[in-house]
């Protein structure tokens, strides 16, 4: 099992930054994929940001160039930076982890999830 615990949410102004973590425990060992959703009001979830651990990392093309994803190995933790914030921004925020469990079976884990507010 893994355990996947965001924080870093809040309300912003337009124009500034937040960063996100998420940090996963359990057993992390596992892990080769974290990504970020986000659903806001009466909107679909979408794909923000993913890393792949050992391998690249991809955004959505409403982010790109504003939010960067990125993992400290040793804290078990991946990061959302997020800068240039606008509105249209304005979600919950969920972290999601892939983890191989045998050769045969890849477990997924989510979140709760973080509020991120921009507005004036």
């Amino acid at each position: 099992q893994v355990q996947l615990v965001e924080s870093g949410g809040g309300l912003v102004q337009p124009g500034g930054s937040l960063r996100l973590s998420c940090v996963a425990s359990g057993s992390v060992s596992g892990i080769y994929k974290i990504d970020w959703y986000r659903q806001g009001p009466e909107k679909q979830r979408e794909l923000v940001a993913s890393i792949t651990y050992g391998g690249p990392t991809h955004y959505a093309d409403a982010v790109k160039g504003r939010f960067t994803i990125s993992r400290d190995n040793a804290k078990d933790t991946v990061y959302l930076q997020m800068n240039s914030l606008k509105p249209d921004d304005t979600a919950v925020y969920t972290c999601h982890a892939d983890a191989r469990v045998s050769d045969v079976r890849i477990d997924s884990y989510w979140g709760q999830g973080t509020q991120v507010t921009v507005s004036s």
